[in-house]
């Protein structure tokens, strides 16, 4: 049987909110646990840095780690801040930092 999984989040979010700033394009993301149909991403984004529109996976949620983020659905903004966990909507959505910001993505694919 393989070894679990086991992840410092606030070290991960510390090295992705750096390789973010770093990073032309404002965002990091690195992929932590990929089991069955099970994905969990660490994402940083640098303030007003965000994520396109797109399709959503038969399940997901966000953890806020640090910072402040808006799930963007059909041109309505929800606030998600840090210590938060927000499902993630079964619609078109994106993604967007009000300040330096570090998330945990939870999806299930098929």
């Amino acid at each position: 049987m393989p070894e679990p999984v086991r992840a410092d989040l606030g070290a991960l979010a510390e090295e992705h909110a750096a390789l973010a700033a770093a990073s032309p394009h404002g965002r990091s993301a690195h992929l932590l646990l990929h089991d069955g149909v099970l994905r969990q991403t660490v994402i940083a984004l640098t303030a007003g840095s965000s994520l396109d529109e797109h399709n959503a996976p038969v399940a997901a949620s966000i953890q806020v780690l640090r910072g402040r983020v808006s799930l963007t659905i059909a041109g309505r903004q929800q606030e998600v801040a840090a210590g938060e966990l927000h499902g993630v909507p079964q619609e078109r959505h994106g993604l967007l930092a009000h300040v330096d910001s570090v998330v945990l993505l939870t999806v299930v694919t098929t």
